[in-house]
């Protein structure tokens, strides 16, 4: 995994890897299901977590955004380790950076892409980082329209 997200793969290290030889695919973090964080890339740095994207009138998200992998299959239930460990680095980010919305890949490559998912917990997040709902995409238990209000 580590290899994978910081975009590091050796790609003669298993039959598989030929069929997805080429993808520049990398994130600033990563979280393990038991809480553990990888920063891969700085967040200073470009990643290349969203691929073709676009959200709330912007695209091409890698260039403004800062990439969260959660160690899951999108639409499982995550680990309360994870969100703890997601509330911190948001916490902390949102310190150090303008941080004007949280999205999923889901929000941003709708059709691409599908994590998250259903068994991300949006509201969870939003209570334990004092959020309006504003900074959340308009998903099941938030009150986010399309517009962000």
């Amino acid at each position: 995994m580590q290899q994978f997200f910081s975009n590091q793969l050796d790609w003669q290290a298993h039959p598989y890897f030929s069929q997805i030889k080429g993808l520049q695919v990398s994130a600033h973090f990563f979280i393990r299901r038991n809480g553990e964080l990888w920063q891969l890339v700085s967040c200073d740095e470009r990643a290349w977590h969203a691929g073709t994207s676009s959200y709330r009138g912007r695209s091409n998200c890698n260039d403004d955004s800062i990439g969260i992998e959660l160690e899951g299959l999108e639409g499982d239930l995550f680990e309360d380790a994870q969100y703890e460990c997601l509330q911190s680095v948001c916490a902390a980010l949102m310190q150090r950076y303008p941080i004007a919305f949280l999205a999923g890949h889901e929000h941003i490559a709708p059709g691409r892409k599908a994590d998250p998912g259903a068994g991300f917990d949006w509201l969870r997040l939003q209570n334990t980082l004092g959020l309006e709902a504003r900074y959340l995409p308009a998903v099941a238990g938030s009150q986010t329209d399309a517009k962000g209000r």
